[in-house]
């Protein structure tokens, strides 16, 4: 019979950690996880949109100055063929020069995007 003061072999085998020190690892684990999986991309996400808005808006300002500069030379240029009933025109040319820059651009867009796409 054995004795009631023996030590009770251990349930686990030697060299494994306890069961708290698995959870504190696995807790550490989900962080590193987290912060490489969700806030490292957010953060470059970010910095992509900034650049993406800062350009956007310095584009189209220049766009719209460039499209006002257009109207007023087509407004003081052209002489008297503008005047009178005809002052409605340097403003369709303007508009219509516009629609025509967005149409080439938003073509040029989407063929290199198909392009893009055919490379992979």
């Amino acid at each position: 019979m054995a004795d009631a003061r023996e030590p009770r072999p251990s349930l686990r085998p030697a060299g494994r950690p306890s069961l708290p020190q698995l959870v504190l690892e696995l807790r550490d684990l989900l962080v590193a996880y987290f912060k490489q999986e969700t806030l490292l991309p957010l953060r470059e996400l970010g910095r992509y949109l900034a650049f993406g808005v800062a350009g956007s808006v310095l584009l189209g300002t220049g766009v719209m100055l460039l499209a006002l500069g257009c109207l007023r030379l087509l407004q003081t240029e052209t002489g008297e063929a503008f005047d009178g009933n005809w002052s409605w025109v340097p403003y369709v040319i303007v508009v219509a020069v516009l629609m025509i820059g967005a149409a080439v651009t938003w073509t040029a867009r989407k063929a290199f995007r198909v392009s893009k796409e055919l490379e992979r």
